[in-house]
């Protein structure tokens, strides 16, 4: 069975719906940014951002709504994701990677309650963030795109 959602037919076995839509999906993306932004142990990750994570929250949210299996807005505003790509520029490594896992983590864990959906999420997210890592040396960070 399928829904039609600003002419896109989302699955009603998706992710994106399973999750409860749009407003479930800002929730999370939310979430995971206040996190980076509150908690001491998300520093580095955080430090590769803009002051305002804003434009971050807005690209995340737009990029998990197509990757969930809902409108496909990135790609609609941006082309392909291309994620290793668009972070090739900046030095992503191993702390990087799990304190961006911390934060998302704990969003997870606070936000998905269906333990089977919550698991599949984390390990889809686990799979991404171990993909994006580009280095072992996180000395030359700088700023993430938004």
């Amino acid at each position: 069975m399928t829904d039609t959602l600003d002419d896109t037919t989302v699955a009603t076995d998706s992710v994106y719906t399973r999750l409860g839509g749009a407003p479930a999906i800002h929730a999370l993306v939310d979430r995971f940014y206040t996190l980076m932004d509150e908690l001491p142990e998300a520093f580095t990750v955080r430090r590769l951002h803009p002051d305002s994570l804003a434009g971050s929250a807005d690209s995340l949210f737009k990029y998990l709504s197509g990757w969930f299996g809902g409108p496909p807005l990135y790609i609609r505003e941006r082309g392909h994701p291309r994620l290793r790509m668009r972070h090739a520029p900046y030095a992503i490594g191993p702390v990087e990677r799990d304190e961006w896992m911390l934060c998302m983590r704990q969003a997870l864990a606070e936000q998905v309650t269906d333990p089977a959906l919550h698991d599949a999420i984390e390990r889809a997210f686990s799979d991404m963030a171990q993909h994006m890592v580009n280095t072992r040396d996180t000395s030359h960070a700088v700023g993430c795109p938004r």
